[in-house]
């Protein structure tokens, strides 16, 4: 099993975010043990924990400040970490296809591609802030749909090179992908989910070569992933696919000492002595998962440098 490092690339005022810091934190990591490098695609959000009780369903608490949480852009910081770190794989965690054309998209994809020399995977989403769509002008309606259509276009021109569509929400003419980036068929498409419904399971079975459970807003230990796993397994022999052509990752929330993040009651981030966190590990790996993804709470070296005791622990490193 490889391991993944989510690069904290946001910040809240008064902090602020330097690239220097986030390619030392991406040093840090591929020291460690990790595998590859990702990174998400917002822009501007409300402060984390606001948003996660939001989405839980719960109330923030009375007297809680909420600052505005800003974001680096996830590509230009992906292709400066291809030309700086030749080792490691990167990829989105995911892509949001409603803040970019989904032709330019791939075009954005195959242009990293080639910088890292066949190192990227295109992980893409419809989005889960519909905030961030008004804030910035993106259409906000119709987000599965608009998804579908765009997975359409990105996965012919990464496969087939060209395309000329002309769809509900897309008119794309005549497009050929030039240059081509070093793979035939493009980089692999991750699709994330989280909690997905029939439709979502469907969109996963059709266009992804990998899948990310998404489980860090809920329970980041292997037994969560059975029940994921089998929603996907699922949809793949129900819409004519061998489950066993599709890449099954997933990615965790890894709580560190020193975190001051308070989770809401129906998430337990991975946390505990490093010997409790290599259990966990190797639980992920015995239940063949391809590839773990890591947030950390707090994303520091310190954090990184402990984890990776906890890697040699569960003898993958």
């Amino acid at each position: 099993m490889q391991l993944g490092f989510i690069l904290p690339t946001w910040c809240s005022p008064p902090d602020q975010l330097r690239w220097r810091e986030l390619l030392d934190l991406a040093k840090t990591a591929e020291q460690a043990g990790f595998d590859s490098v990702w990174a998400t695609d917002h822009m501007l959000l409300e402060s984390t924990n606001a948003e996660l009780r939001r989405r839980a369903g719960g109330e923030v608490p009375p007297g809680a400040e909420v600052l505005p949480e800003g974001y680096m852009e996830v590509f230009s910081a992906l292709s400066a970490l291809a030309a700086a770190m030749p080792g490691m794989g990167l990829g989105t965690l995911v892509a949001c296809t409603g803040y970019r054309n989904p032709a330019l998209l791939a075009k954005i994809a195959d242009a990293i591609d080639e910088i890292s020399d066949g190192r990227f995977t295109l992980g893409v989403g419809a989005g889960d802030s519909e905030e961030e769509h008004l804030i910035f002008g993106f259409p906000v309606e119709h987000r599965i749909s608009r998804f579908e259509e765009a997975l359409q276009v990105i996965r012919t021109l990464l496969r087939e090179g060209k395309i000329d569509h002309q769809g509900e929400y897309y008119s794309i003419r005549e497009l050929e992908l030039l240059p081509r980036g070093p793979r035939p068929h493009g980089s692999p498409i991750l699709i994330g989910t989280l909690r997905p419904g029939p439709r979502m399971q469907r969109l996963v079975a059709q266009y992804a070569d990998v899948w990310n459970g998404w489980l860090a807003y809920g329970v980041s230990y292997p037994e969560a992933y059975p029940t994921e796993r089998d929603l996907i397994d699922g949809a793949c022999r129900k819409h004519g696919r061998d489950p066993g052509t599709l890449e099954h990752t997933v990615g965790v929330r890894v709580k560190m000492p020193g975190s001051l993040y308070t989770p809401p009651p129906h998430e337990r981030p991975l946390e505990g002595s490093i010997e409790e966190m290599a259990e966990a590990v190797r639980g992920f790996a015995d239940a063949g998962i391809t590839q773990l993804h890591c947030a950390f709470t707090p994303g520091t070296a310190a954090s990184l440098e402990r984890f990776g005791k906890v890697l040699q622990a569960a003898g993958l490193r």
